[in-house]
């Protein structure tokens, strides 16, 4: 099979995209719409794309009716979000957050998730992610015909739950395994990490 993606619509092109590029990792992204009132939302186009800087960069759609969503629009307005990295055993909660909300009304809230603070960072966390990265916008980039949004983001702080991570000859080493990372594929599908394994690269 060999398929023009110039032929596709652009649903049919995220369709197949989403099937093909997996498993994805997925940003949630807490942002504040008004003060100590926080929009919720998750990306699963979403990679880290430098260490130094050290950045993150999520893409994200417009609404349904073409205007930019509240994540984009709070990041812009405040110049700071948090990151998370949501385990599999919050995939119910995370795809809550995926639904458009009217603007201020809080996922977090809805979903009644708890948040505690992130110490030197203006916003804080979501109590239950064992990851959690306090950022600063770097740079909001639009592409595209249906004005896509590439959000960069610079890490400041990093929090890590001390229960998925130890120091192995004065290395941070993180066991994935612990952290049990929510993995999206195509549709309405996830996946969990099985097993990991090492391959040693040549020198």
């Amino acid at each position: 099979m060999n398929i023009d993606m110039s032929t596709l619509s652009s649903a049919e092109a995220y369709h197949l995209m989403t099937q093909t590029v997996v498993p994805r990792p997925i940003a949630w992204v807490l942002t504040e719409s008004s003060t100590n009132n926080y929009n919720l939302a998750p990306f699963s186009y979403f990679t880290a794309v430098s260490s130094s800087p050290p950045l993150l960069m999520f893409s994200v759609g417009n609404k349904p009716g073409g205007e930019p969503k509240d994540t984009v629009r709070n990041v812009i307005e405040t110049g700071k979000m948090v990151i998370h990295i949501a385990s599999a055993d919050l995939a119910e909660q995370v795809t809550q957050t995926a639904a458009t909300l009217p603007h201020g009304m809080s996922e977090v809230d809805a979903v009644e998730l708890s948040l505690v603070p992130i110490e030197g960072f203006e916003l804080p966390r979501l109590q239950t992610c064992s990851i959690a990265f306090a950022c600063c916008l770097y740079e909001v980039k639009q592409i595209g015909d249906t004005a896509q949004h590439l959000v960069f983001a610079e890490i400041e702080h990093v929090y890590i739950d001390s229960k998925v991570a130890q120091l192995q000859e004065e290395r941070l080493v993180i066991d994935a395994m612990d952290v049990n990372p929510l993995c999206r594929l195509g549709g309405a599908q996830y996946a969990v990490l099985e097993k990991t394994f090492s391959v040693a690269r040549p020198k």
